[in-house]
């Protein structure tokens, strides 16, 4: 089959259109053929090679896929071949404590779509049957493929972590990015008022059509300066962070007394400083956050069927232009999710 891999770690360059086998399917796994996938930062990182994560070459990236049946295992009767359906992402054992627990995102082998397995920079992927999720009704391929890892994560972090209420301020860093145009819905859903912080006027005036009550561009102005001006100095009872620490100490200083940061990724690097004084004196709580369980995903869905929260997709490349897509991200030119296409 066509795929787009790598055969070892390094920049762009190293994504190579190429043919590899059909994966096998066993007694319990559904093969998808797959219609769309989304790009994610994940898909970067894994290509450029993360510490202490080892995966055999050549490797398939990808963990938002959408597309339809095309192999079932012998074991499984509830699935048909042509079903249209969307595989989520994160992968558990089903038998562990914390799977048995509904808390499948901390199985103790826990893995993602296209980080240790083969994902969907591809014309197949293959996943566990209960990783297999009918398409919402009204919702098309490349949307679905913009939704499993970015929705479920925004919402793992604002709804299950940080346990965002209505009436209290959160700020958005990052808000033109996947997860940035997800968390802005998700927040105004719990009807919080939203800060985003993106860095272009041109993203600030979509994440105000998205649902933003205020904007702050952050080239332009000390975006914690800008957040204490909007909330007349109180701060922000939450602050959504991503980024690491190009961004770490401004939003700690960001928050209101008793106020929550939910971070969930570091583009920027894994090291930061705190300092201790003002994080107890305030009363400060941080909350680390990891993708979300398959039954949040479920809940999340629904929610698209009603119209309540809607796919954002920049633009769509073709498979074999996987490289292109990722060095869009890297310039974060795009505004919502791309979009591979086999």
């Amino acid at each position: 089959m066509k795929s787009v891999a790598i055969n070892e770690h390094g920049g762009v360059d190293k994504l190579t259109f190429q043919d590899v086998p059909e994966p096998s399917v066993f007694r319990d796994e559904v093969l998808v053929k797959v219609k769309a996938c989304g790009v994610n930062h994940l898909d970067i990182w894994v290509r450029e090679g993360l510490p202490g994560i080892k995966i055999p070459f050549p490797h398939i990236l990808g963990c938002e896929v959408s597309g339809e049946v095309y192999k079932v295992g012998e074991g499984i009767k509830d699935v048909n071949i042509g079903d249209k359906v969307l595989i989520a992402p994160g992968i558990s054992c089903g038998r562990c404590y914390q799977c048995l627990s509904g808390n499948d995102n901390m199985c103790i082998s826990y893995d993602i779509m296209g980080l240790r397995c083969n994902g969907g920079y591809a014309e197949f992927a293959k996943a566990p049957r209960v990783n297999i999720i009918p398409l919402p009704e009204g919702l098309d391929f490349d949307g679905a493929a913009a939704i499993p890892l970015v929705f479920l994560t925004a919402w793992h972090m604002l709804i299950t972590r940080a346990r965002l209420s209505a009436g209290e301020d959160v700020l958005i860093l990052g808000a033109g990015s996947g997860i940035g145009t997800a968390a802005i819905q998700v927040s105004k859903l719990c009807g919080a008022r939203v800060i985003a912080a993106a860095g272009t006027d041109e993203k600030l005036e979509k994440a105000k059509k998205l649902g933003a009550d205020e904007t702050i561009n952050y080239k332009k102005s000390d975006f914690e300066r800008e957040v204490k001006k909007l909330t007349n100095s109180k701060g922000v009872e939450v602050v959504f962070e991503h980024i690491g620490p190009d961004t770490w100490a401004q939003s700690i200083r960001s928050l209101s007394k008793r106020g929550r940061l939910v971070i969930c990724g570091a583009t920027s690097g894994p090291k930061v400083e705190i300092d201790l004084r003002y994080f107890f004196t305030r009363q400060l709580s941080i909350f680390g956050s990891y993708m979300g369980t398959k039954a949040e995903l479920l809940d999340l869905l629904k929610l698209f069927g009603e119209k309540k929260l809607k796919p954002v997709i920049d633009r769509k490349f073709p498979l074999k232009e996987a490289g292109e897509a990722h060095q869009f991200m890297m310039d974060r030119k795009q505004f919502g999710k791309l979009v591979l296409n086999p």
